[in-house]
């Protein structure tokens, strides 16, 4: 059955909510090794540990993180079997606030030899990424620049979208209205 892309971008909430949901809360994820999936939270990624369950709490442990004033923005359960097979969650993305820490993440995966799978622009949002892997095989993102909808709902038309296959790309072909300028210049890879 084709997608009904139309019926799909015209549902709306309904009106009279007694709520508004204001940002994504937090994530959690099932670790095959807490201990190395921790350690690279951490390490390279830079979460803070809040808490941690001992196995007499949560079998296998968990550990909850966090990157801001929120007591945790993930958390990871062990005892996950084995690599992830990706069915239920696809990615889980962390924004920064300058194209600069973009760059400079994708320096820092690959000094740690994190399998970067995608960098560059995407389409619908046209946020500027680099996408990778952790430990247990979880699709995750560090992106700048994605698109803010004004309170009047509209978004950016299909045929403004520019994909680049790389963070030198998105830089060199921007999309209207969107200023990918680095700070640090040095950052750029000659191709």
């Amino acid at each position: 059955m084709p997608i009904d892309v139309q019926g799909l971008r015209s549902t709306h909430a309904p009106e009279g909510l007694p709520f508004e949901i204001r940002k994504i809360g937090h994530v959690v994820l099932r670790a095959a090794d807490l201990r190395r999936s921790v350690d690279f939270y951490t390490k390279v990624l830079g979460f803070r540990v809040s808490d941690v369950y001992g196995e007499d709490m949560m079998p296998e442990g968990m550990v909850f993180m966090r990157c801001n004033a929120d007591h945790h923005g993930i958390a990871l359960v062990g005892g996950m079997p084995g690599p992830a097979d990706k069915s239920e969650l696809h990615h889980l993305a962390f924004e920064v606030d300058t194209l600069d820490e973009v760059f400079r993440a994708r320096r820092h995966l690959r000094e740690h030899k994190v399998p970067i799978v995608f960098e560059g622009r995407r389409r619908a949002g046209v946020q500027i990424a680099v996408e990778f892997l952790d430990p247990d095989g979880h699709h995750l993102e560090i992106y700048w620049g994605l698109d803010r909808v004004g309170p009047d709902g509209r978004v950016r038309p299909r045929e403004e979208w520019r994909e680049a296959h790389s963070l030198e790309e998105a830089v060199a072909n921007p999309v209207k209205g969107q200023k990918p300028v680095l700070r640090e210049p040095s950052l750029m890879e000659k191709t």
